[in-house]
């Protein structure tokens, strides 16, 4: 059972999290909502550990376009960082800040950038292109990240100033934004053959998420006395993070997204999670 642990643990969580915003607010959508991504996680996570090539992709979409398409595009609710601050700006506790609030601030103190490798829907897209192994040397453009962050807040702000800041004009926003995402994200992609790219200079959630993910409790795990140095790993991490090393300050550690694939060309099993 000890394989299954971690796919045991995040169901749990869910479905807690579920029965207690269904129970605290009398809203039965909050116990389907968190209910379904608890399975989702959890199922990919048993899928993944009896060897399932594709366990994390199934993850990635069930989820990923839940949230994309029937939270964002049917539900109309902006699951961006823009709706984050309309939400904060409004006082209102709904859909997106519970969403930023458990995938984002305190849920990556347990599963770092899981958010990252199992649930975003833009990355979701980015992961389908062909540049899968890094190709370029890491660009010292993370500072991109940061005129992001200020430029969602600043739009919000506007809208505001305006009096423009309304549910349907967050909804435009969200669809706009994504279309934006996805363009850059591509086009990022294409030019670095790095599917990763915009994770690693662009998305302004990360800001969020790297602080926390220092401290997680699920993370890749690495035996050093059964490292041999060969290298494997550090091939194939899209996320560049210096896997052969167990020190949450090795390189890029903020960065790892669990995807495991580490875990499967290690040929001594140094690496666990």
């Amino acid at each position: 059972m000890k394989k299954y642990r971690s796919s045991i643990i995040l169901f749990l969580v869910f479905e807690a999290i579920a029965v207690w915003l269904w129970l605290s607010t009398g809203n039965l959508f909050f116990l389907l909502n968190f209910s379904y991504i608890g399975i989702c996680i959890g199922l990919g996570g048993v899928l993944f550990a009896v060897g399932w090539k594709y366990a994390r992709e199934f993850t990635q979409f069930s989820v990923g376009s839940y949230l994309l398409v029937f939270l964002g595009l049917i539900c109309r609710e902006n699951m961006q960082i823009e709706g984050l601050w309309y939400y904060l700006l409004c006082g209102i506790w709904g859909a997106g800040t519970i969403h930023y609030a458990i995938a984002k601030f305190f849920g990556p103190l347990l599963f770092g950038r899981g958010w990252c490798g199992f649930a975003c829907w833009t990355a979701m897209i980015l992961d389908l292109l062909p540049y899968k192994q890094t190709k370029a040397s890491r660009k010292k453009w993370g500072f991109i990240r940061y005129i992001m962050f200020g430029l969602s807040l600043a739009v919000v702000l506007l809208l505001f100033a305006l009096d423009k800041a309304n549910t349907h004009t967050m909804f435009l926003l969200f669809v706009a934004g994504n279309i934006v995402y996805y363009a850059v994200g591509i086009l990022l992609a294409i030019l670095l053959k790095d599917n990763r790219a915009f994770c690693k200079y662009i998305c302004p959630i990360t800001i969020f998420l790297k602080p926390m993910s220092y401290y997680s409790l699920l993370r890749i795990k690495c035996n050093e006395d059964k490292c041999i140095n060969c290298g494997k790993c550090l091939k194939v991490c899209p996320m560049d993070v210096d896997v052969n090393k167990n020190s949450r300050s090795r390189k890029n550690a903020t960065e790892c997204i669990l995807c495991q694939k580490c875990t499967k060309v290690c040929p001594t099993k140094a690496l666990t999670i």
